[in-house]
């Protein structure tokens, strides 16, 4: 195995919220590989991100390095952030959120990665509608296509990525526009739906920017400087 293995399993964990790989935004800030043993170290943008979420990343950075073939062992470690002690303690020792932060966390992050899997989703599909009409489709065609219909692009792979990880139809008859619960959307609200959904992917778009600058600027990254190893 080699450090470009592991980059590319931690390629496919993603900040929930933002719905990018924590490669990409710059979390990994370390990367130690000794035979079968990894070590990771994760950053954040603020000393206080939400826990929940940095609980996901850590834990789900764990299991992506573990599924690399010739992993025994994996350690991820958060930095810098006010709950890390509890966070790394608690993934280690593989408990779940409730455990980790007993009395103080009444549910375990199911739905909410569910949540925010169907806002990604959301914004996906309006990716790709944009994507779309850009190629010369018309609305009216919109309307009424089917997967199979769609044209290959990289908006089509990463939307219908998303539709799979929610366990939806993604089937070539399966309709395009449907709601996070696999609904489709009646003729009527295709209007209303993406302007709704304009507005999910703009925000998540911008937080995301956001947060690039952040970290940036807490840890004195020049533009362009890599951000992991």
């Amino acid at each position: 195995m080699t450090k470009e293995a592991i980059l590319d399993a931690l390629a496919g964990v993603r900040d929930p919220e933002l719905d990018e790989p924590i490669t990409d935004l710059g979390f990994v800030a370390a990367l130690e590989l000794e035979e079968s043993s990894v070590h990771v170290a994760l950053r954040l943008p603020t000393y206080f991100c939400a826990p929940n979420f940095a609980y996901l990343m850590v834990a789900d950075a764990k299991r992506a390095i573990l599924s690399v073939p010739g992993i025994r062992e994996a350690r991820v470690t958060l930095a810098d952030h006010f709950t890390a002690n509890e966070i790394n303690a608690g993934v280690a020792d593989e408990r779940g959120f409730q455990a980790t932060f007993p009395g103080e966390a009444d549910a375990e992050l199911d739905q909410l990665r569910r949540l925010f899997r169907g806002k990604a989703l959301i914004a996906r599909q309006e990716r790709l509608c944009r994507a779309l009409l850009a190629r010369g489709f018309s609305p009216e065609q919109l309307v009424g296509m089917r997967l199979g219909d769609l044209p290959p692009s990289p908006e089509t792979d990463l939307y219908l990525d998303r539709r799979a990880e929610l366990g939806l139809d993604v089937s070539a008859e399966a309709p395009l526009l449907v709601n996070p619960n696999g609904e489709p959307i009646p003729e009527e609200k295709v209007v209303d739906h993406l302007r709704r959904a304009r507005a999910v992917r703009v925000s998540i778009e911008g937080n995301a920017e956001f947060c690039r600058e952040l970290l940036s600027t807490r840890y004195a990254l020049s533009v362009g400087e890599e951000t992991h190893p």
